[in-house]
C-alpha cells in the first residue's frame, strides 16, 4: 500500500513539474478553455444547476475592465484550467479634506472625499476534474497575483458561494484569502405580462454624462465604486440610468441637470442603471424534472393567454436565456424604497421588450432599499461571498489602515462589467 502511495505522489509531482501557466491565446486555445468548462459544469444528480455559456468568448467578463489577464494551465498539449483577472481602482474608503475648515457655525459639515485604492478581482477559475487534488488551481492564482502585483494592485478579492467549501478552502487555508463582504444577489424572473409603474412615479432617463456627475456626487464615497464609472456608463452595454422622482416634482422636459437637481431636491427619489449581460453570456438551468418543466411552461401560457390577470410565470430558463443586470441602485428619502421598485419595473418591462429570462442585482446584505426590490427567493442567493487579501502595504490615498479589517458597510457598488 505505502509503494503504491507513493507511486502515485511520484507521478503526481511529475505531472505538476510539467503544467505550463501561461497566457490565454484566442487564436489557439477557445476549443480547450470550452472543454475544460463544459466538463467543469457536470452538477449533481436529481438537483437543480445553473450553467454558463460565454457565447464563444472566454474572456468576455473581463474583457470591458480597465485592465484584464486570462491564464491556462497545460499538460503537454492539453488545457487542464484557467483562470481570469481583471485590475481596477475603486473607493476602499474615505476622509475629511485636510484643507476643509469646518467650525460650529456652518450649516452643513465638510463632504468626505472617496480613498481609492488598486483592486484585483480573480473570477472564472476552473481545473479540469481529471487533474484535480494536484495544486493546479493554487498555481493557476500564485501565477495570478504576481500580475496583479507587477501591476501595483494593493488588494485583490474574489467571489464564490458559501457552500463551495473546496473554493472556500482554496482561497482562505492555502492563499490568504480572509472572508470579507456576504452580498445579496436578488434575481426576478421576467413575465409574459409587462408590470405597472405607479402613475404617482415619474421616471427620467438620464444621459450618461448626468449620470457619471450624480453617481460621483452621492455614491462616489461607497465601497467599490469605480472611479472610471464614465467608462461604465458609456459602454455600449450600458442600457441607460433612470432616476424615479414623485410625479409633479421633475419631469424629462423640466430636467435641467444634475446640479439643478440637487439644489434643490426632492423629498424622496431613487437610481439604478441597466446592463445588457444578455449580449456577454447565457445561463441555462438544468436537471428539472419533465413535471417541472411542464407545470413552468404551462404558467407561461397562462400569463401570455391572459396577460390583464398578472399572474407570476416562470421563466424559460431550461433553454438558454439572458438577463438584465441592474447596478448603482439608490435613494434617499421616506419613499425611496417604495421608487426602487417602481424602477425595478420598469427595469422589468424594458427586459421583457428585449427577450431577457431574468432581471439580476447584487446589493449589501445591509442595503435599507433592499425591501424595495423584488425577486423570487428561489433564484436568489441571500449571501454571496467576497474574500479579500491584502497584496500591497500602503494606501495610494495615504496610510487609513488595513481595508480587509474595516466593518462593512450600509451599501456597496457591484460594477456591471464582473458580475
Amino acid at each position: 500500500m505505502n509503494l503504491l502511495e507513493n507511486n502515485m505522489n511520484m507521478n503526481v509531482e511529475m505531472m505538476m513539474r510539467n503544467i505550463v501557466v501561461r497566457e490565454f491565446d484566442p487564436n489557439k486555445d477557445c476549443l480547450g478553455v470550452e472543454d475544460v468548462e463544459r466538463r467543469c459544469e457536470v452538477g449533481p444528480s436529481g438537483k437543480l444547476c445553473l450553467f454558463t455559456d460565454l457565447l464563444g468568448d472566454p474572456i468576455c467578463r473581463v474583457r470591458h475592465s480597465p485592465a484584464f489577464l486570462m491564464l491556462v494551465a497545460e499538460v503537454g498539449d492539453e488545457i487542464v484550467g484557467m483562470i481570469r483577472g481583471c485590475i481596477k481602482t475603486v473607493t476602499c474608503g474615505k476622509r475629511i479634506s485636510r484643507n476643509t475648515k469646518y467650525t460650529t457655525n456652518d450649516i452643513e459639515p465638510p463632504k468626505p472625499l472617496p480613498v481609492y485604492t488598486k483592486l484585483a478581482y480573480i473570477l472564472g477559475l476552473r481545473v479540469s476534474p481529471s487533474h484535480r487534488r494536484m495544486g493546479i488551481g493554487l498555481k493557476l492564482v500564485k501565477r495570478m497575483e504576481e500580475w496583479f502585483r507587477e501591476s501595483g494592485v494593493e488588494y485583490s478579492y474574489i467571489a464564490t458561494e458559501n457552500d463551495n467549501y473546496a473554493s472556500v478552502k482554496l482561497f482562505t487555508d492555502k492563499c490568504g484569502y480572509s472572508k470579507f463582504r456576504t452580498p445579496s444577489i436578488l434575481v426576478n424572473p421576467v413575465f409574459a405580462h409587462r408590470l405597472i409603474v405607479p402613475k404617482q412615479v415619474t421616471i427620467i432617463q438620464l444621459n450618461p454624462s448626468d449620470a457619471e456627475a450624480f453617481y460621483r456626487r452621492k455614491f462616489s464615497t461607497t465601497e467599490f465604486f469605480p472611479r472610471d464609472i464614465d467608462s461604465v456608463l458609456n459602454n455600449k452595454l450600458n442600457l441607460g440610468t433612470f432616476l424615479a422622482v414623485p410625479r409633479g416634482t421633475y419631469s424629462p422636459d423640466s430636467w435641467a441637470g444634475s446640479d439643478s437637481f440637487f439644489s434643490c431636491p426632492p423629498e424622496s427619489w431613487a437610481i439604478l442603471s441597466v446592463w445588457n449581460s444578455k449580449d456577454v453570456f447565457k445561463l441555462e438551468v438544468r436537471g428539472a424534472s419533465r413535471v417541472k418543466r411542464t407545470l413552468a411552461k404551462t404558467t407561461r401560457i397562462v400569463d401570455r393567454v391572459f396577460p390583464w390577470l398578472r399572474i407570476p410565470s416562470v421563466p424559460e430558463v431550461f433553454s438558454p436565456f439572458g438577463l438584465h443586470f441592474l447596478y448603482g441602485l439608490g435613494g434617499e428619502g421616506p419613499r425611496a424604497a417604495k421608487l426602487v421598485k417602481a424602477l425595478c419595473g420598469h427595469a422589468h418591462n424594458l427586459a421583457k421588450e428585449r427577450g431577457c429570462g431574468v432581471v439580476a442585482t447584487e446589493v449589501s446584505s445591509r442595503e435599507p432599499l433592499k425591501l424595495g426590490i423584488p425577486h423570487w427567493k428561489m433564484l436568489s442567493c441571500d449571501e454571496d461571498l467576497w474574500c479579500i487579501k491584502r497584496l500591497g502595504e500602503d494606501y495610494s490615498d495615504g496610510s487609513l489602515g488595513d481595508w480587509t479589517k474595516s466593518p462593512p458597510g450600509l451599501s456597496i457598488f457591484v460594477d456591471p462589467r464582473e458580475f
